[in-house]
């Protein structure tokens, strides 16, 4: 009996429908917002889409917006690659050693449930302004991967684990051959997380730490001025810079075979 397998016509189908749910999606909100702006009436309050467009359309040909959308995202890619590294190896430690984990268990808890904005408070106290937004988004994202590395590197078989130590495999042998491979599938969705928390939090703490290049900063300054529509624009470029490396993201994990879902 013939296998069914899909034809490229048909996922080429599907990702055509993707991207006019996308579209249909995106153009009910403007037109939400629209009917919304005309609604109150007040630019200050709501600004139309047409109005932040513009605006974004002249921060565009702005070298401070330029210059603020690149120190903005070097901030982004340091917090979150200091994030998957402190995350990392602290989730192999949590998963290897139970101990490890006992120990680590309640600083980590207090970290998770302590709200954003006061890391961010604290951090304006003890660094100055531009390593204020990294060490928050550190602070916040890093626990995300350990957390979901060390639960990976735990759920390995027990009894693989008893077998390899009667062959007279070490503990770090163990960790290394077997506990870091199992673990290993999950740091794509660990990176994922943090990726798009990091960029959160980095915006969040330029705008309380007011460095002198950044999109909160621009953002801020914008709140200020009772330049709504400007406010606007500033976060859209917040949003896409977000989506942009998303976007990267699952295009890399597709070619690497990642499980981005």
């Amino acid at each position: 009996m013939p296998r069914f397998t899909p034809s490229s016509g048909s996922r080429q189908g599907s990702a055509g429908r993707k991207a006019a749910d996308a579209a249909l999606s995106a153009a009910l909100l403007i037109a939400v917002w629209k009917l919304g702006a005309s609604a109150v009436g007040i630019e200050m309050i709501l600004p139309a889409p047409e109005r932040v467009a513009a605006s974004f359309a002249e921060l565009l040909r702005s070298e401070r917006f330029r210059a603020a959308l690149a120190a903005t995202a070097g901030r982004g890619l340091a917090a979150f690659g200091l994030s998957m590294a402190l995350g990392s190896a602290l989730g192999l430690a949590m998963g290897v050693s139970r101990r490890f984990e006992s120990l680590a268990w309640a600083p980590l808890t207090v970290i998770r449930a302590t709200p954003v904005l006061a890391v961010i408070l604290l951090a304006l106290v003890w660094f100055p302004s531009g390593a204020v937004p990294v060490f928050s988004a550190v602070v916040m994202a890093a626990p995300i991967v350990a957390a979901e590395l060390a639960a990976a590197a735990r759920a390995l078989d027990p009894k693989l684990v008893e077998m390899a130590t009667i062959f007279g495999l070490s503990k770090r042998q163990v960790a290394l051959e077997l506990r870091l491979p199992a673990a290993l599938p999950s740091l794509s969705s660990a990176a994922k997380n943090a990726l798009g928390l990091s960029w959160k939090v980095v915006v969040a703490g330029e705008v309380l730490s007011q460095p002198a290049r950044a999109l909160g900063t621009g953002m801020q300054n914008a709140r200020v001025m009772l330049e709504t529509a400007e406010v606007f624009a500033w976060a859209a470029a917040g949003v896409l810079l977000c989506a942009l490396s998303d976007a990267l993201f699952n295009a890399v994990g597709r070619r690497l075979s990642w499980p981005t879902a």
